[in-house]
């Protein structure tokens, strides 16, 4: 006989209590570095197309424009301030979780045995910084995919050979 009964929701485990770690604050140089130099690139080029453009809206509305663009910058680099707070982990014994992001926050949940793929990367300054990248390939869909940005390397390391060890227990 089929039965289907209700689950109490308010019984359930609750994803706040789960023991989150936070990536290193080194991340945040990098993110920094990436929206200045983004930031630089744009306005130099404003610069150097200043020179070229003379007698037009561009050119005498020039220094409104720089303006603006630092309002941005600034209200980006506060967000991305905001939303570093909530890059977080959690390594559990069947699941890895992780969380990120301050106006749409978004929890992802991979169990291991969904796990294809591992890898690790480093870019130049990230190695300079001591960080690495933790990228867990999900076998479903894209969207179950984890990447974890600014972990330690000796953390990152370790969380990848454990996993590795959990892959290769599978086979």
């Amino acid at each position: 006989m089929f039965n289907n009964n209700q689950i109490d929701t308010d019984s359930l485990p609750k994803i706040e209590a789960l023991d989150f770690k936070l990536i290193s604050k080194n991340y945040f140089k990098i993110i920094l570095l990436n929206l200045a130099l983004s930031y630089g690139v744009i306005i130099s080029l404003m610069f150097t197309l200043k020179q070229f453009i003379k007698n037009t809206f561009f050119h005498t509305n020039f220094w409104y424009f720089i303006i603006v663009l630092i309002i941005l910058f600034l209200i980006q680099l506060f967000f991305y301030k905001l939303g570093f707070k909530k890059r977080k982990y959690a390594l559990r014994e069947k699941d890895i979780t992780f969380s990120h992001g301050y106006l749409s926050n978004s929890t992802t949940t991979l169990p291991f045995n969904r796990i294809q793929h591992l890898e690790i990367s480093r870019t130049f300054i990230a190695r300079k910084l001591g960080l690495s990248t933790l990228k867990i390939y999900s076998a479903g869909e894209s969207g179950g995919d984890i990447i974890i940005k600014g972990l330690p390397k000796n953390i990152a390391d370790s969380q990848y050979a454990f996993l590795t060890h959990i892959l290769n227990e599978r086979v």
